[in-house]
């Protein structure tokens, strides 16, 4: 409380006089109340961990909800040899509640907001999601691209638990999507007491690069035969009418500021690299129900170009679309391998032999020799000494053609009938949907959890938009 000073406590008394008020006596004046304390546990316990930030804090209803950067070693083998900054998020509810560690496989938003997981809803428990490194601020300067394995993210991640394991008392469940599912797979592999359990979503795996038939029968049987001919009809089409095509993206790149010269080289190369993905990216994101909008070979040249570009996006292979995406890209060419596919049907309409993998749209300098050893490393693993990982996929998602097999050790795999690449638990069928439930509320001791506590959170889907980053 600020004191009076002379001037206006003699002031006050003149009030007091000229109202014909009495002054309290000096026993009744009231004491000045002591200054209060308030401990903050839980931000002196993170303030304390060294190495870690409290960037900043918000508090939606029934959580806390902290922006953290943690100090990371730029090569934990030689971890003199400089340091780099990782961002992170926590969702604090209680430090008794599971931890899930969500590991996305690429950036956070550039500016986070709280979300919750599948998993973190199924067991009401804190969240703490991780940047991989590489990915927009988490990058060291300068960086050596050599330092991005799967190795070296899986400890950065092992580092991070074990500092707010001093925070927390819960078990902690692992998750992600995609290439976040690979990831925590990863630190699964080299760290596998960190965590008690990992629920890897639509999660490739390619262990022998060369060999990916299983992609090619996957796009023989996805679907009705009426909409595989007609994704298959577009793609010819689009390639026959190359010259027009090109133009009409030669047009959208001045109108949009798009380039080609540092990534895939030109126009052409682009546009062909588009058409290549343009069915892998339809059943990636959509269903058979789209079937329907797909257009006739009749169509005209900007109703072609426009579905296209709404089902695989012409902008997304330019420098700027895949700028994001290097370190995924670099990471696929070095260690994680690609979808390797035929394209029978495309035979004397392509141009560009060679194309379809990802040092075609790396700059030359990161352009790399892929060593299939970590692969196989981890695929060994996973089949016969792996421990309580659930493997969730789409039925319908190429991503799933070439999947994980879990050993017997408190494992198992469920495929999400008709689903795509966003295959979760929730569309699972009844009877697999209670039990991937059940085991994952198991191990993270939760087993009276309610699946959506607040709604002031939203779902998160754990899925990187490809317009949009």
């Amino acid at each position: 409380m600020r004191s009076l000073s002379l001037a206006a406590l003699a002031a006050s008394m003149a009030v007091v006089t000229a109202l014909g008020l009495q002054p309290l006596p000096a026993a009744a004046e009231p004491a000045a109340p002591a200054s209060v304390v308030v401990r903050d546990d839980l931000l002196d316990k993170l303030t304390a961990i060294p190495g870690l930030t409290v960037v900043s804090e918000s508090q939606p209803a029934g959580y806390r909800f902290f922006v953290l950067s943690f100090t990371q070693p730029v090569d934990h083998r030689h971890p003199r040899r400089g340091a780099f900054e990782q961002r992170l998020t926590l969702l604090h509810r209680s430090a008794d509640a599971p931890v899930v560690l969500y590991t996305g496989g690429y950036g956070l938003p550039v500016n986070p907001t709280a979300s919750r997981t599948e998993p973190t809803q199924l067991v009401d428990g804190n969240q703490v999601s991780v940047e991989h490194r590489f990915f927009r601020s988490s990058r060291p300067a300068p960086a050596d691209w050599d330092d991005l394995t799967i190795w070296q993210e899986a400890t950065d991640e092992h580092r991070i638990v074990q500092a707010l394991k001093t925070v927390y008392s819960g078990r902690w469940i692992q998750t992600g999507a995609s290439k976040g599912g690979m990831t925590s797979v990863y630190h699964r592999r080299f760290y596998p007491g960190d965590v008690d359990g990992v629920v890897a979503y639509v999660a490739p795996n390619d262990p022998r690069n060369p060999q990916d038939h299983r992609y090619d029968r996957f796009f023989a049987r996805v679907g009705s035969a009426s909409c595989r001919a007609a994704l298959d009809g577009v793609q010819r089409e689009a390639l026959k009418r190359r010259a027009r095509m090109v133009a009409l993206l030669e047009a959208d790149a001045a109108r949009n500021g798009y380039t080609f010269a540092r990534t895939l080289g030109s126009a052409d190369r682009s546009f062909e690299m588009t058409i290549l993905d343009t069915v892998w990216a339809f059943w990636q994101y959509s269903t058979e129900a789209d079937c329907a909008a797909v257009p006739p070979v009749t169509a005209t040249d900007e109703e072609l170009y426009a579905w296209i570009d709404g089902v695989a996006f012409f902008g997304f292979y330019t420098d700027q679309g895949l700028d994001y995406y290097t370190p995924y890209y670099y990471q696929a060419a070095t260690q994680l391998g690609w979808p390797d596919l035929e394209f029978r049907h495309l035979r004397g309409l392509v141009r560009h032999r060679g194309l379809y993998q990802p040092n075609s749209v790396l700059p030359a300098e990161l352009r790399s020799r892929h060593d299939p050893g970590p692969m196989l490393d981890v695929d060994h693993w996973v089949r016969t000494r792996s421990e309580r990982i659930l493997f969730v996929y789409g039925e319908n998602d190429p991503w799933s053609a070439e999947r994980f097999t879990p050993s017997r050790r408190d494992s198992a795999l469920y495929v999400a009938p008709g689903a795509n690449h966003g295959a979760n638990i929730a569309r699972l069928s009844e009877a697999d949907r209670a039990a991937a439930t059940d085991t994952l509320r198991r191990w993270a001791d939760a087993q009276s959890a309610e699946r959506s506590r607040v709604a002031a959170v939203p779902d998160d889907d754990m899925l990187p938009d490809r317009r949009t980053r």
